[in-house]
Formats: C-alpha cells, sequence, structure tokens
C-alpha cells in the first residue's frame, strides 16, 4: 500500500515536471510598463534604407531646346532644308500680303466704277475719263468695247449685214481683255500651290535624314540612351514642322485667292454681258434709221 502510494506520488511529479516548461514557452510575456517603457530610445534600424525621393523638386530640369541651337547643331543638309522652307515661306508670306492688298483694291475700283457707269453718265464721256490709263480691270473691259465700237463708225454709220460682225469684235475685244486683266491677277499664284504642294515633303526628307543620323550615332557609339537619339529626333521633328509652317498658310490663302478672283472674273463677265447689250441695242437703233 505505501509502495502504491510512493509509486503514484512519483508519477504526479514526473508529470508536473513536464508540464512546467511547456506552460512556461506558450504563455506570452507581457508588454514593458511603466514610465521606463515610455521614455526608452527605440534601436536604431540595420537595414540600409532607401531616401530617395522621386517626383517633384527632386526631378531634374530639363532645359528647352531652342531654334537656333536646333539650327546650329543640324547637319548640313538639314540645314539646307531649314533654309530653302523659311525663304519659301517668307515669299509666300509677302505674295500673300501683295495679293491681299491688290484684290481689296480691285473690288474698291470696281465698285467706284460701277457706280459712275450706272450714274447715267454718257459713254463718250466715260471713255475720255478712262481711256488713257484705266486702273483696273472693268474700265479696262469697257474702253476695248468702246474702242472697237467707234472704229465700226469711222466710215460711218455701219450697214445692217454688217452688224454682227461688229457684235462679235466687241465681244472678243471684251473677252481678251478680261483674259490678260485676270491673267495679271492670276500672277505669282502657281508659287503658293507649288509651296502648299512641296514644302511638307521637302520636310518630310529632313525628318528622314534627321533619323537617319540618330541611328548613325547609336551605330557609333553603341548606346541608346536619350542623350544621343534625342537632338536627330529633335532636327527631324523641326524639319516637319518647318515645311507645315510653310504649308498650311500657302494652302489656306491659295485657295482663298482663287475663290476671289473666280468671284470677280463673274463680275467682269456679267459687266460683259451687260455692256455688250447695250452696244447692240445702240447698234438696232442706228441701223433702224
Amino acid at each position: 500500500m505505501n509502495f502504491t502510494r510512493w509509486i503514484a506520488a512519483a508519477l504526479t511529479a514526473l508529470a508536473l515536471a513536464l508540464a512546467a516548461p511547456a506552460s512556461a514557452q506558450s504563455t506570452p510575456s507581457a508588454a514593458p510598463t511603466g514610465q521606463d517603457a515610455q521614455t526608452a530610445p527605440l534601436a536604431a534600424p540595420t537595414a540600409n534604407v532607401d531616401v530617395a525621393q522621386t517626383g517633384g523638386s527632386a526631378t531634374p530640369d530639363v532645359g528647352g531646346i531652342s531654334v537656333v541651337s536646333l539650327f546650329m547643331r543640324a547637319d548640313i543638309i538639314v540645314k539646307l532644308v531649314f533654309v530653302l522652307l523659311v525663304l519659301a515661306s517668307l515669299w509666300s508670306w509677302t505674295i500673300i500680303i501683295n495679293k491681299s492688298i491688290a484684290i481689296a483694291s480691285l473690288k474698291r475700283r470696281g465698285d467706284k466704277f460701277e457706280k459712275v457707269f450706272w450714274s447715267g453718265i454718257s459713254l463718250d464721256e466715260l471713255y475720255q475719263q478712262f481711256s488713257k490709263s484705266p486702273d483696273n480691270p472693268m474700265p479696262a473691259v469697257f474702253v476695248s468695247a468702246l474702242r472697237e465700237w467707234r472704229r465700226a463708225f469711222e466710215g460711218g454709220a455701219p450697214r445692217e449685214a454688217s452688224l454682227p460682225a461688229i457684235r462679235e469684235r466687241i465681244d472678243k475685244a471684251m473677252t481678251v481683255t478680261m483674259l490678260r486683266e485676270t491673267d495679271g491677277i492670276e500672277k505669282r499664284l502657281g508659287f503658293l500651290a507649288t509651296v502648299g504642294a512641296t514644302a511638307p515633303f521637302v520636310g518630310l526628307f529632313g525628318t528622314v535624314w534627321g533619323i537617319m543620323n540618330s541611328f548613325s550615332a547609336i551605330a557609333a557609339r553603341h548606346d541608346t540612351t536619350l542623350a544621343v537619339v534625342a537632338p536627330g529626333i529633335a532636327e527631324a521633328l523641326f524639319a516637319t514642322a518647318m515645311g507645315l509652317l510653310a504649308a498650311i498658310p500657302a494652302v489656306i490663302f491659295y485657295n482663298k485667292f482663287v475663290n476671289d478672283i473666280s468671284r470677280y472674273t463673274s463680275r467682269l463677265e456679267g459687266f460683259s454681258d451687260e455692256f455688250s447689250a447695250i452696244l447692240s441695242r445702240q447698234l438696232d437703233e442706228k441701223a433702224a434709221r
């Protein structure tokens, strides 16, 4: 009986001894409290910390590329393209300004002549006023028609059989004058059409050449960084921009001038038809006498 009790006590002590370490490992330790725990300094991190900033003021400032620097750094072929496009653009603007002033003056003088023509003044007085120096196409058409009219009456009143030939000569005289005058108005418009059609292709040639230079720089330096590629690309894009800068105004104003001249030509044709009808009626009246 005593032996049994001794064995039971020994087993109980062994069980308590085995259970004690497990309890100590599974039980979490409490966080430190008190004044010392609040004021204790934190340990410095042992790993390297990346403190590099991105964006904002840390972004490097990239300077702009000026037109002069692009031109000075460009290849000789690209420089020639630049100069050609700049000269074409300047000459186009010279033509645009001159044509704008000339067409506005034609309209203004045409209005003034028509006002005098339909005011009731006699044809002879009007002829004496404008025969020496007609200042625009409308009085020039009038003078040519009346000059042919006067030639028909130099030998006296024409016979009735010759009236159709006289009318035809008067119409031809006005037609030839209109063609000559409108040809002078349309002078140099072909240059605007040429610039509008070819300037983008000239700029494209400069673009292709600049890109070729960029690839050559890459091949020579074995480097594809932006510092190597950017100059040639900038030259290429600037050549394209110059081509468009020369072509767009030329195309716009060429179409505008063509429409303005077409309307003015229609106005001349209307005036010549009306004046031809007036002269034809007077021919019939003189022949009836």
